[in-house]
């Protein structure tokens, strides 16, 4: 086991009012700490989503491992081939290279703690994918950035048959 100590000498404090906010309606992003901020430690958002909103569609991350604390309401969680739901209080970490996707359950909210670790640079990413939401940018640029963001898409017959 290798015991990673971050590069950052002071604490960091992101103030509620100070994350950029990205998205609206039904998917909410509230960008917290980006790696740069945390030495590499760890990169955190925070992710709203409305009734049965899907977050995030399956992918997997090479290098990090992911965690997701559920703020309030509840979500459904793809965590290899099981789904997971979560409710307010509860904790999910997938490890690197598991399958994993999120979204509010159907007839609830869910507000959801995402951090990342090691951190990757993950605004620009969030940013990428709100220029795709607003039709600025096709879902396949997504494609030509995975490797950038560690942020690798693949398909779930498990996720597909529930969502």
């Amino acid at each position: 086991m290798t015991l990673m100590v971050p590069g950052f000498d002071d604490a960091v404090v992101v103030r509620a009012a100070d994350a950029e906010v990205i998205g609206g309606g039904p998917v909410t992003g509230r960008l917290i700490a980006d790696s740069s901020a945390t030495g590499g430690a760890l990169s955190a958002q925070r992710i709203t989503l409305g009734d049965g909103a899907n977050g995030a569609t399956p992918h997997h991350h090479r290098r990090s491992a992911e965690m997701f604390y559920v703020l309030d309401g509840a979500a459904e969680f793809l965590a290899g081939e099981e789904i997971v739901t979560g409710s307010k209080g509860d904790l999910i970490v997938v490890p690197p290279n598991m399958p994993h996707a999120f979204a509010a359950v159907p007839g609830a909210d869910a507000d959801l703690l995402i951090v990342i670790t090691p951190g990757v640079e993950r605004f620009a990413y969030f940013r990428h994918l709100q220029r795709v939401a607003l039709g600025e940018l096709t879902p396949e640029s997504l494609l030509e950035v995975q490797e950038r963001y560690d942020n690798h898409f693949l398909s779930s017959a498990t996720w597909e048959k529930r969502r």
